[in-house]
Order: structure tokens, then sequence, then C-alpha cells
């Protein structure tokens, strides 16, 4: 699932990734190493539900440092401060209304918010405020205002 596209981060979601990744390689790894070694102490590995699981969660745990590894090296920090006011970039926060009136908002964010690979992303990143976008999604298009763009 490698890719070599360029991950763009804010100062603080590089942070955030980077002790996610600390807390799984240091002690959430040594909880899993411990869990197998328990595991392995019932007995007979090949009808032991515990040694599975514990292995299972293992393999979880490792997938997950390898993906947070990948996105790190990839990372791009953007200049906040050079991000223009009023148009959306990664890490800003926006408010949208929908058609039906409906208010939203929404923080564009590889890290926990809306990405800026997802639909609502491309329409809005590169936006500014008082734009009108419309959101290509799975469940069908739908346009939306763009009421402000903040940090």
């Amino acid at each position: 699932m490698a890719t070599d596209k360029p991950e763009p981060l804010t100062q603080a979601q590089k942070e955030q990734l980077e002790a996610e990744l600390a807390e799984l390689e240091g002690p959430r790894r040594a909880e899993a190493v411990q869990a197998i070694a328990s595991a392995r102490s019932f007995g007979d590995l090949s009808e032991n539900f515990e040694y599975h699981a514990a292995k299972n969660e293992q393999g979880l745990l490792e997938r997950r440092i390898t993906m947070l590894r990948d996105r790190l090296d990839r990372a791009v920090i953007i200049d906040e401060a050079a991000a223009v006011g009023d148009t959306v970039t990664v890490g800003t926060r926006v408010e949208i209304e929908d058609e039906q009136g409906e208010k939203m908002e929404v923080e564009i964010s590889s890290v926990g918010g809306v990405s800026p690979d997802s639909p609502v992303g491309k329409a809005l990143i590169g936006r500014k405020v008082g734009e009108e976008v419309e959101i290509e999604a799975p469940r069908g298009s739908w346009r939306a205002r763009i009421l402000s763009v903040g940090r």
C-alpha cells in the first residue's frame, strides 16, 4: 500500500502521528509480546485461541506501525503562516452549508479529519469563502457553499 505521493501535514498533525508511532512501537508492542508469551504458556498452540488472538493483534499492530512510518516518510510540512486566510488548505477548518441549509464544520486533515483525498476534501481544497462547490460523493453529488475558513 506504500505510495510515493506526498502527505501534506501541518506540524501539529505530524507530531500527532509521531506520538502515536512512539506509543505503538514502545508500550503497545511490549504488551503484544507479553500477551503472546502468556498465551503460549497455556499449552498446545494449534488449539490455543488466546495465542492466535494475540498473534492477530500483533499483526494488526505491526501493520499500523508500517502505515505510520510510510506516512511520516512521505510527510511534507505545509507552511500554515503562508496560507491565504480565506483559501481552503490542509489544516484549515471549513464551515459549509449544503443545499438544504444544513451547516457542517470540517477540518481538512489526513489525521483525524476530512482527508484532502476524499470527495469533500478534493472539492474544497483551493477554494475560497463564498464559493459554491460540487461534491462528487459515492452516493451522488451535492452542492455546498463555503461559509468560513479558519485555523
